[in-house]
């Protein structure tokens, strides 16, 4: 696939798995890319592999997502695309025995990480009159059958928070998206089987490839799956799926 995105991204979460992925995959089309995480070694690894930006920060600090911002920015230029990615999770089985810090920490990196970063990079997109903005939600977040809380509850509230957000920032042309990477193989689903119907793990980055393009803006505030959702289709038909409500957690009835 030919180079054909111009702009900066910056991905959190950047320094393995989805992140890295991602952050190959913008590079790869021609976006100048900054990555984030909290492990310096991989960080830099990816940064300098597509020629890249690495800063180490945690996204659930505002003034290290502040600082963050400010060096990207400073490095790179203004940033365009901002996919949230950076996540932990914690699959107690038994919520009434988790340490409540570590139940909360899955909040304070899935949900505030991710809002942090967004009020940090929302007010330059506005005055330049454009943004778009990715967050890496999961299935865990609306399929039955998930007896996880702090992970599962935590994605769902990023997706709601992403919904309001496009509703907030579609007078000015900024776009918001949640996507799900599908079950994709990674130190965090390392405790899953082999058997597991695991998804390739160059959808996810395919996907943020083709909603950094533009083409999916009138698709503002949908929940799209990586592996599920054709978004060339998605694109064709966005007046429909806008007008009947489609690729949306809803309470059905």
């Amino acid at each position: 696939m030919p180079s054909e995105l111009r702009g900066v991204a910056l991905v959190t979460g950047g320094g393995r798995g989805i992140g890295a992925g991602i952050a190959r995959e913008l590079a790869d089309a021609g976006m100048k890319v900054a990555v984030s995480a909290r492990t310096p070694e991989q960080v830099q690894q990816v940064a300098d592999e597509i020629g890249g930006f690495g800063v180490v920060a945690d996204v659930s600090a505002k003034k290290a997502v502040e600082t963050m911002i400010e060096e990207v920015e400073r490095e790179l230029g203004p940033i365009d695309l901002l996919v949230n990615n950076a996540g932990i999770a914690t699959w107690g089985d038994k919520a009434w025995e988790d340490d409540p810090d570590d139940w909360w920490r899955v909040f304070e990196i899935n949900v505030l990480g991710a809002y942090l970063c967004c009020r940090a990079v929302i007010p330059g997109m506005i005055d330049r009159g454009g943004g778009r903005i990715v967050n890496t939600g999961s299935g865990s977040s609306y399929l039955p059958g998930q007896a996880t809380t702090a992970y599962g509850a935590s994605k769902a509230a990023l997706h709601r928070m992403g919904e309001g957000l496009a509703l907030q920032l579609e007078p000015h042309g900024i776009a918001v998206f949640t996507i799900s990477p599908g079950l994709v193989k990674t130190e965090m689903t390392d405790r899953f089987a082999d058997d597991m119907p695991w998804t390739p793990p160059e959808l996810a980055p395919r996907l943020v490839r083709a909603l950094a393009s533009g083409r999916a803006d009138r698709l503002s505030g949908r929940y799209i799956h990586a592996e599920h959702d054709d978004i060339e289709d998605l694109i064709r038909r966005a007046a429909e799926i806008t007008e009947k409500d489609l690729n949306a957690i809803r309470l059905q009835r």
